[in-house]
């Protein structure tokens, strides 16, 4: 049996991860989004979430559920699924461990360009780079010029970090 002060915290935990993992999902599957958010060619407006495991360890198991939702509608089905939102709990792991806030958005941007692209592009019938440097524009364009600025507002905004905690 768990100690009783972690048990009473768990549905909290769970709901925050549930409520994250409903919110990627939607913004990746729902129009105007889901045209944007597969293929070769991609900007995910949910990936702008993949900066949050910097200031909240839990949000990368969000992040890897709503993900694995998020590609039930991908062309890519099983390996998006799989790869995908493996490369995006790795991105996570890697996004809390990252000493400054300027570098927290480099993993998502890195590991799934690397990886995404390494399975896209030979379903896709097309050379790896170029797939690559798309994923990798994409991923930089939703985690820099989005994520960053979210969490620079979060870190801003003690009330509402304390909150997610």
């Amino acid at each position: 049996m768990g100690n009783v002060s972690e048990d009473k915290f768990l549905p909290a935990a769970l709901t925050r991860v549930a409520l994250l993992a409903g919110i990627y999902a939607a913004l990746t599957m729902l129009p105007p989004f889901s045209g944007l958010g597969y293929g070769p060619v991609q900007v995910r407006v949910s990936e702008t979430l993949t900066v949050l495991p910097f200031l909240f360890p839990w949000a990368k198991w969000g992040l890897y559920v709503g993900c694995i939702v998020a590609n039930l509608a991908s062309p890519f089905l099983v390996w998006d699924i799989t790869l995908g939102a493996l490369a995006s709990l790795m991105s996570g792991i890697l996004t809390e461990r990252m000493p400054n806030v300027y570098l927290a958005p480099l993993p998502p941007v890195l590991v799934n360009a690397f990886v995404v692209a390494s399975y896209v592009a030979p379903l896709s019938g097309l050379s790896y780079w170029p797939v690559f440097a798309h994923i990798f524009l994409g991923q930089a364009i939703s985690c820099y010029v989005f994520g960053l600025p979210l969490l620079m507002f979060l870190i801003r905004s003690p009330h509402i970090t304390k909150r997610l905690q």
